[in-house]
């Protein structure tokens, strides 16, 4: 469970939970998380909405193919052994990486869409994310 210690709801939740992982004599992990911001995700998500509108994919696909498996590998993908399926790739969620994680992960894929010809603005670049929103709206069936 991940508790927003900023709102007094989740910090009463949370010391109840402490209490009956102590009484327990429970052994726990405590991390703290790094929320990215929305600014952060406003900006992957005009970058894949760009590759989407250039490639004919969908944003989807484009997460998944381009940013997860091409650009990304180390970060996104996992194999393991199932003694059914034998070996497989489990692909992580982008919910799961740390900003810093985040960042390192955005410009793999700015250099990655450079090579392949592609322009993916700056995060400064305010004027050319909105055109890119706007298209992302205007064709968000297609995508």
């Amino acid at each position: 469970m991940i508790y927003d210690l900023s709102k007094e709801i989740d910090r009463e939740r949370l010391a109840t939970r402490v209490k009956a992982l102590t009484a327990k004599g429970a052994m726990v992990e405590f991390t703290e998380k790094a929320v990215r911001s929305n600014s952060q995700n406003r900006y992957l998500h005009a970058l894949l909405g760009a590759l989407a509108i250039d490639t004919g994919e969908t944003l989807e696909y484009v997460k998944e193919m381009y940013f997860k498996r091409l650009a990304n590998r180390e970060i996104f993908i996992s194999t393991k052994v199932d003694k059914y399926c034998g070996t497989v790739e489990e692909v992580r969620s982008s919910a799961d990486l740390s900003v810093e994680e985040m960042s390192v992960a955005i410009d793999r894929l700015k250099r990655w869409a450079a090579q392949e010809g592609f322009y993916l603005p700056e995060p400064g670049d305010e004027e050319r994310i909105l055109d890119i929103e706007r298209e992302i709206l205007r064709m968000k069936r297609y995508i």
